[in-house]
């Protein structure tokens, strides 16, 4: 199945260009203006139109690579914690299993202990009369 290319016009540094990719008009303007602000915060830096025009994509790049790996490793950071919250997720409905499991038969003891009770009951009262029969 291919997607079909969508093109896009988009200023960069004051220069019209055309992009095309799959991604939507939406996403390829996103990634022009991300472009000139990094152009624009580089431009920022003292000395920085000063350099050659190599030494300023390189600053540029250098930039952008920056903020790339700040992000991967914010990304991978939060999938490790996820992992470890689903992993603590796991570990705790087990856990809540085992203790209903346990209240289950918990509430079979205290049925059979009431149980149990109401035939020792019965035979005090049974054993009761019998004594007070007896005693007449």
């Amino acid at each position: 199945m291919t997607s079909s290319k969508n093109y896009t016009e988009v200023l960069i540094g004051g220069k019209i260009f055309t992009l095309s990719g799959i991604e939507s008009e939406e996403y390829l303007q996103k990634v022009s203006t991300y472009l000139n602000r990094k152009m624009e915060e580089c431009s920022n830096v003292e000395g920085y139109k000063k350099q050659s025009a190599d030494t300023r994509s390189i600053l540029l790049a250098l930039n952008i690579a920056d903020d790339y790996f700040k992000v991967k490793n914010i990304a991978t950071t939060s999938e490790a914690d996820i992992e470890l919250k689903d992993k603590e997720m796991y570990d705790l409905k087990h856990e809540l299993i085992s203790v209903q499991l346990d209240c289950e038969n918990a509430e079979k003891e205290i049925d059979r202990l009431k149980e149990e009770n109401t035939e020792l009951q019965k035979q005090i009262v049974k054993l009761e009369t019998e004594l007070k029969n007896r005693g007449q």
